[in-house]
């Protein structure tokens, strides 16, 4: 009786709160203007984990990428090369990147090489390198480790003698090497003399007994460190001496070998020969049944162009029994 609008009250009031919380649920959320508040509820959410990244191995891409290398087109029977305009020009004067690089006879550069010389008045003392591309495969997918190898050449153009150590206990052998040269000569003392760096040489050669006593030094010596393949591991020591005095050291890294043949000003045919004796040590160290060991040969000197020389005349094709 005493409250007759309590009622009315009331219910106003749960009306005003009713849409107060309605109204703080639509603050609460981003605005919309151009959308209805009631679309909100219908947001997609997300409630899975994100995926992992995918890395991609090394050995894949390096698979992808061996498959991706092109083949050597080959131009066998073909009426001009591919790509080129024909196998030879017609004139002596001509784009060179139309037609492939002329291949000459070993006689043929050399000589082109000097006269290179005369015409561009440069020094006769110059140094000759070759450079030979050298074709590692073998059966399967086997192939040819690389490798350091000494020859002695016919025509020697240093004029210093390399500087060799000798390895060995034995009293008579280290009489022997004292007579045929050698700088420096001893055993577990000249090791350790090689570790204080007081000893440098520029070759190593031991006696088979002594190369148990000399693994501290494989870290040392590395390439240097004598080995039987390389010929520095042996017991005739006046014939190992004789070789890595005068020597010539030509290193194979990965398919190439580039080294020094002599100079410009030694004649023709001394060249043709320290090139030759390079040429034959190098298809030596592979088996003649699977081919010629040389893909291209370039020879050139310090301040000429390179040229392309055929390199299968000068290996000697000597008939081998066991073959």
């Amino acid at each position: 009786e005493y409250f007759p609008n309590l009622t009315c009250y009331a219910v106003g009031f749960l009306l005003v709160l009713a849409g107060g919380q309605r109204h703080l649920l639509v603050a609460g959320g981003p605005t919309y203007k151009s959308v209805s508040p009631v679309a909100l509820r219908h947001l997609p959410v997300r409630t899975y984990a994100a995926a992992k990244t995918f890395k991609k191995d090394k050995k894949d891409e390096k698979e992808k990428e061996e498959k991706r290398e092109r083949k050597p087109i080959d131009n066998t029977g073909r009426h001009k090369p591919y790509g080129l305009t024909a196998w030879a020009p017609v004139d002596d004067v001509y784009v060179t990147r139309f037609y492939p690089k002329p291949v000459y006879e070993a006689a043929v550069a050399v000589d082109m090489l000097k006269s290179f010389q005369t015409l561009d008045y440069t020094t006769m003392d110059q140094p000759v390198y070759i450079n030979l591309k050298l074709d590692m495969k073998l059966e399967k997918k086997k192939k040819v480790d690389p490798f350091v190898s000494t020859v002695h050449l016919p025509h020697p153009f240093k004029t210093e003698v390399n500087k060799v150590a000798v390895f060995t206990e034995n009293p008579d052998q280290v009489k022997v090497a004292q007579e045929n040269g050698a700088a420096f000569v001893g055993g577990a003392d000249l090791v350790q003399k090689i570790l204080d760096d007081e000893v440098d040489a520029d070759f190593y050669v031991a006696v088979p007994d002594m190369i148990s006593k000399l693994l501290p030094l494989k870290n040392k010596l590395r390439k240097k460190f004598p080995k039987n393949k390389r010929g520095s591991v042996g017991v005739d020591i006046p014939k190992m001496l004789e070789l890595f005095k005068t020597g010539h050291e030509y290193a194979v890294e990965k398919d190439a070998v580039i080294t020094r043949v002599g100079t410009l000003d030694m004649p023709k045919e001394q060249l043709i020969a320290n090139m030759q004796t390079v040429v034959e040590d190098v298809c030596s160290h592979r088996p003649a049944s699977f081919g010629h060991f040389v893909e291209r040969a370039i020879v050139s000197s310090q301040s000429s162009e390179a040229l392309l020389f055929k390199s299968e005349e000068l290996v000697q094709k000597t008939q081998n029994p066991n073959e």
